[in-house]
């Protein structure tokens, strides 16, 4: 069956993506969940979809993932849907993704409505025609995180040191991953802190239990360092997280610290004068085979804006690396 959205997908072959062609999208973040006029963005008038993508598509961007905070694919109706690529489609806009977030399978009291929504939000990203479903283990922010001027400096909930809760993440995540597997999906799972995604190694040790080839990580190593508390380094983050990475979500932090770890702080920062060193995180990914869809992210300020500039560098890295000399004929 023919997907609302062929005529984005028909070339996606990675072997000849080049730095120019390669998937950047960009996210919804610099956009109200809600109206002015109190409309949820997800129940939004065509007019307002319209106005989005046409600045989409203004800031360089031809591709754009889909969060769940903004637009619920489960809960959309057909008509509506077709709207909404129509739309896309009129400014060149693709939707290669669904973010399905703050919904986690191990929510207390919500396990088995979340796991359900998954299970829906999987089918609609197949017949829209996505090619990555991506999602975590975060939950719905704390008041304190609400109330905070940037949540990840306040207390959110924590996923619990207990090996039956593990298990079920384990079990329901591997269900996921298999049910994505069976309408051409892989899942992508992001890196959030105080979950069992939260450290590189715990990452790691759930995709590997979860042993599905289909099922990776979504490296979003920015939650981490962004932390007003001791972190992990970065290059270490990446350096055990990136074989198993097959969807990218990429922004920036600018950190200071002190030298006992008795405080830090952070802000956010364009993707090239933050503390990650992103020319060598994209270097070395490309190198190593990661092929997967980059994703451009950004909280406050121009949040768009941003996304555009880090486009533009994305790419410039992406001329010089093993990219930029396969499409120049060149040999690494």
């Amino acid at each position: 069956m023919a997907s609302p959205q062929d005529w984005v997908t028909q070339d996606w072959d990675p072997t000849t993506w080049t730095d120019e062609t390669w998937p950047i999208a960009a996210c919804l973040h610099g956009f109200a969940q809600v109206t002015r006029e109190g409309t949820a963005f997800h129940d939004a008038p065509a007019e307002v979809w319209d106005d989005v993508f046409a600045q989409i598509a203004a800031a360089g961007f031809s591709l754009a993932e889909l969060a769940d905070s903004h637009i619920r694919p489960a809960d959309l109706e057909r008509s509506r849907r077709d709207e909404l690529f129509a739309i896309a489609a009129a400014h060149g806009i693709g939707i290669p993704s669904v973010h399905l977030q703050r919904k986690s399978v191990i929510q207390p009291g919500h396990e088995e409505d979340n796991l359900a929504y998954a299970h829906r939000t999987i089918d609609a990203a197949a017949e829209w025609g996505m090619q990555v479903f991506s999602t975590g283990l975060h939950q719905p922010f704390t008041e304190a995180q609400r109330k905070a001027l940037w949540f990840w400096t306040a207390p959110g909930p924590k996923d619990p040191d207990d090996p039956e809760v593990w298990d079920a993440a384990v079990k329901r995540l591997r269900e996921l991953g298999e049910h994505a597997a069976s309408v051409g999906l892989p899942m992508a799972l992001e890196l959030y802190e105080d979950t069992y995604l939260g450290t590189a190694d715990s990452a790691v040790r759930l995709v590997e239990e979860i042993g599905l080839d289909t099922v990776g990580l979504n490296a979003d190593v920015a939650n981490l360092i962004r932390l007003h508390r001791p972190v992990e380094d970065w290059r270490e983050l990446f350096a055990k997280t990136l074989p198993y990475t097959n969807y990218l979500h990429v922004k920036n932090y600018t950190r200071d610290e002190a030298g006992d770890g008795s405080w830090a702080t952070s802000a956010p920062s364009t993707m090239e004068t933050g503390l990650i060193n992103y020319r060598q995180v994209l270097r070395d990914a490309v190198a190593d085979g990661f092929r997967g869809i980059v994703m451009t992210e950004q909280y406050g300020g121009d949040s768009l804006g941003v996304c555009a500039t880090n486009q533009q560098y994305i790419r410039s890295v992406l001329a010089t690396s093993v990219v930029g000399a396969t499409k120049q004929g060149a040999t690494r």
